[in-house]
């Protein structure tokens, strides 16, 4: 009888939320549920390596609560990385509230929140992330100093995703450079999925500089609003993947790269903000690489709304921020440079970088 179980047996036997962190090498989560507030919460901290985990609380009506602990620990191991590439030091978390974000948001439930992130005594630190408005991160913030991206008016770093937009723009720049031989996108046929605050000021971006836009959102009057103010095409649905495009831009929820949809694109480059755009990271960025399409990996071109918040963290200043934002331009043309020479993908490659930096300080800290 064997005395030590290996790792796959151990994660087998193992209770199913137990396993699942187990195998995606999370430190803690946390069940929070308040029933007089309706508060159903997940908070995942990944890794505590670099520093602090940073990431922001996604309210969103989730069909049952294994989905809503899928979509966490995805998110929580990709800020991890996110912060590590970035050269932040942060570690990876994220939260999750079960919930309508326009039928059951109230001062007591993100205040209860507040008081489940206070209860990990800093070790995450919450801020905005989709279905989360400034008022609700004010709410949890009298519950906990742990909280980035406030407004500008209580000391914060103000709403992240016009940085965040920003990062994606210098991404996509510098993925055309790699691709067409110039990063210029005047005239690329963009098309941007989710118009939210993020995708909203990429479409900005983008329609200064003259490329020929295509939106589409489930939000059918946000859609409307921008498609007249800066004159894109619209296009609804499904049929988004076989639109005609030089550039997809995914910017709403992840997993939008899969066997289905990446046999339907008709583009050259994919960047995007969404987090978690490969189903499966392996599988799906070596099938973009076999179609010959260039993948600017997401947990890196999107660091800007990240980077923003860690101003307030460590205190640096604004412009320093925007002069890390910027370094994203680089940082994706050295990755695409590391690919090419090591015949892995984009994502693969950027990957490596990351862990190494995290193993490369956790055998600092042990010997410390």
């Amino acid at each position: 009888m064997k005395d030590v179980l290996d790792r796959q047996e151990l994660a087998v036997d193992m209770n199913p939320v137990i396993s699942k962190m187990f195998n995606t090498e999370h430190e803690q989560v946390v069940f929070c549920q308040d029933k007089a507030s309706g508060l159903k919460a997940i908070i995942a901290i990944h890794n505590t390596t670099l520093g602090p985990a940073l990431g922001g609380t996604r309210m969103w009506n989730y069909n049952n609560e294994v989905e809503a602990l899928n979509d966490v620990l995805r998110l929580s191991r990709g800020m991890t990385f996110k912060a590590s590439i970035s050269g932040l030091n942060l570690g990876g978390g994220k939260a999750v509230i079960i919930g309508d974000t326009y039928t059951q948001k109230s001062e007591a439930l993100f205040r209860r929140f507040g008081k489940f992130v206070e209860s990990l005594s800093g070790k995450y630190i919450t801020a905005e992330d989709v279905g989360i408005s400034p008022k609700d991160m004010e709410w949890v913030n009298m519950e906990t100093k742990h909280v980035s991206g406030l407004p500008k008016t209580l000391g914060g770093s103000g709403d992240p995703s016009p940085v965040t937009a920003y990062g994606v723009y210098m991404g996509m720049k510098a993925t055309a450079k790699k691709q067409f031989g110039s990063d210029s996108l005047g005239c690329k046929k963009v098309v941007v999925q989710g118009v939210g605050h993020v995708g909203e000021t990429l479409v900005k971006h983008l329609s200064n500089e003259g490329a020929l836009v295509t939106i589409a959102d489930i939000n059918q009057e946000r859609v409307a609003r921008i498609a007249k103010e800066f004159g894109t095409q619209v296009v609804e649905g499904d049929a988004i993947y076989d639109v005609d495009m030089d550039i997809y831009a995914p910017c709403a929820l992840g997993a939008t790269l899969n066997d289905n949809t990446i046999e339907r694109l008709k583009c050259s480059v994919v960047a995007g903000a969404a987090n978690n755009q490969l189903q499966d990271e392996i599988v799906h960025g070596r099938r973009l690489m076999e179609k010959g399409i260039l993948y600017a990996p997401d947990f890196l071109i999107n660091a800007g709304g990240l980077i923003n918040v860690y101003r307030e963290v460590v205190g640096i200043s604004e412009a320093r921020a925007m002069e890390l934002t910027e370094n994203i331009y680089q940082t994706t043309g050295d990755i695409f440079t590391k690919s090419d020479a090591s015949g892995v993908t984009p994502q693969e490659a950027a990957m490596v970088i990351a862990q190494n930096r995290i193993e490369a300080i956790a055998k600092i800290k042990s010997v410390l």
